[in-house]
């Protein structure tokens, strides 16, 4: 194994998501020499990035690998490795978890634990993630929306006509519908294809991701470095077992070594736990940070389905259609029971991307289901469990995924039917997301104030490992029921300012 042949990095950072990126952007200015080691390459610029038959029927971009179920069956997951991690598909949707999300609360199917901090403690950094990812939106809207120091950056994405006509129709039947925060550039976006960005993979088109905000803004700076094609395999401890001495990955095909002093994993809620599990030692048996055995424990993955409301007397002439959501039922089910989640509009769903799911359906007729439905995204919490858990085989990865929460989950579909019937649309499909749709993936290395009940600290640290911290959604204690995005950039900030502050003084 060589050494890396140039001077060692202060910082090396693993992974390029909305996590790792956002905590370049955060060190950038402080002078350290900071690596980022991402094991995929850039998404280039090319047509088949607006072609849906390719994206959604041809699975073109998915990862060619298998994750396996505890009890051996295989499947593709829908996990991506480029720059930028799965942000370069994801619908830019950048929300703050609500003031109770932090608190605990109690569902129907259990209780969502408290944060080890108040909303408040994230506010000034939900404000600098917003200025960041330059995000559109309206305050004001949304009745369970937490307070703000400061307004959005950026006016909200303008409703097109077709859409702007449900939005009034469900205010008018007594709902709250709002401008979904969006990281979203229209007219680039526009500009360059007329199709949704929601699951559509973005080169420099107008979506704020990870690469286009974050690190971009961070490599602006000499003393930072992207690495791409370097798969992380391992990290080592020093002989106590607790400083991260070197971490080893590979690079076309060679294996390298780099020893930094602090290492930063932001691989993703599944790779961070995988590569601490597989990291183990003598002095930690179980894997690294893992004092607690809550490694790979807590994965959650929201409960989500696709709604379709369907009319013939409505013509959906939209293209990119994702700009509003509704709370209404979020906080509590709309008649004071337990809350049930988040509804928003998915990016249009056109005839070649429900033709993946439909195969058998000649996609014109689809094309004329499209023209006269409208698409929504039901979203509710996902309760974190000891028993749903990542684990590792070898090289295999295992998914144990225990659901929680799924009845209040059904009981918002079905709240979702109801008010969409109300609103003229008198067919009403759904459709669950399988373990295949990364929707939200979390849990995984979570902050807590306990080092026998949680790996980090409340700025991500391992409990462990003075020199490791966590900054992907593996952090994130709950799930909530919004979008993770903008909390994991959030406490991102906030994690890099501790740093600065503290680790690079000393």
């Amino acid at each position: 194994m060589s050494q890396s042949m140039q001077s060692q990095p202060d910082i090396v950072i693993v992974g390029s998501g909305i996590g790792g990126a956002t905590v370049a952007a955060g060190l950038a200015a402080s002078g350290a020499e900071i690596l980022i080691l991402e094991a995929g390459g850039h998404i280039e610029d090319l047509p088949v990035n607006r072609d849906q038959r390719a994206i959604f029927q041809r699975g073109h971009f998915r990862p060619k690998e298998t994750w396996y179920e505890a009890g051996g069956a295989g499947f593709n997951p829908g996990n991506y490795y480029n720059v930028g991690g799965n942000s370069k598909f994801y619908g830019a949707v950048l929300t703050r978890y609500r003031r109770e999300d932090f608190e605990e609360m109690r569902h129907l199917d259990g209780i969502s634990p408290a944060w080890p901090f108040p909303y408040e403690e994230l506010e000034p950094w939900y404000a600098k993630a917003e200025e960041l990812y330059q995000v559109r939106g309206r305050l004001g809207e949304d009745p369970t929306e937490p307070a703000h120091s400061n307004d959005y950056p950026h006016g909200p994405v303008p409703d097109e006509p077709a859409i702007a006509k449900v939005r009034k129709r469900l205010a008018e039947i007594g709902l709250h519908p709002y401008s979904l925060p969006l990281g979203i550039d229209i007219d680039r976006w526009l500009a360059k294809g007329k199709t949704p960005w929601d699951a559509h993979p973005n080169s420099f088109d107008g979506k704020m991701d990870a690469e286009t905000a974050a690190l971009t803004a961070a490599l602006e700076y000499p003393n930072v470095r992207l690495q791409i094609g370097s798969r992380v395999t391992r990290l080592t401890t020093a002989p106590d077992g607790k400083a991260i001495s070197s971490v080893h990955y590979v690079k076309d095909g060679v294996e390298h070594s780099v020893s930094p002093k602090l290492v930063i994993l932001a691989a993703g809620a599944v790779q961070s736990a995988v590569l601490l599990l597989r990291s183990a030692d003598d002095r930690n048996p179980a894997g690294l940070a893992n004092r607690s055995d809550q490694v790979g424990r807590n994965f959650m993955n929201h409960n989500s389905s696709a709604v379709i409301a369907l009319s013939p007397w409505y013509r959906n002439d939209s293209v990119y259609q994702k700009t509003f959501g509704l709370n209404d039922f979020y906080l509590s089910d709309g008649e004071g029971g337990p809350p049930l989640g988040n509804i928003q509009l998915l990016g249009r769903v056109s005839g070649a991307i429900l033709k993946a799911n439909m195969p058998a359906m000649p996609e014109w007729l689809l094309n004329q289901v499209s023209a006269r439905g409208i698409d929504f995204y039901a979203m509710s919490e996902d309760l974190p469990s000891p028993e749903s858990r990542i684990m590792v085989d070898g090289e295999r990865i295992l998914l144990k995924w225990v659901r929680t929460n799924w009845q209040a989950h059904l009981d918002l579909v079905a709240s979702l039917k109801g008010v969409l019937k109300r609103a003229g649309f008198p067919i009403v499909l759904a459709r669950t997301f399988d373990k295949r749709t990364p929707s939200h993936q979390c849990g995984t290395v979570r902050i807590g104030s306990d080092p026998e009940q949680a790996p980090l600290d409340v700025y991500c640290r391992a409990f462990d490992h003075p020199n490791l911290f966590v900054v992907d959604a593996g952090f994130l204690p709950t799930s909530a029921a919004v979008n993770p995005a903008l909390t994991v950039a959030a406490q991102a900030l906030r994690v890099a300012d501790h740093i600065v502050k503290g680790d690079l003084r000393s």
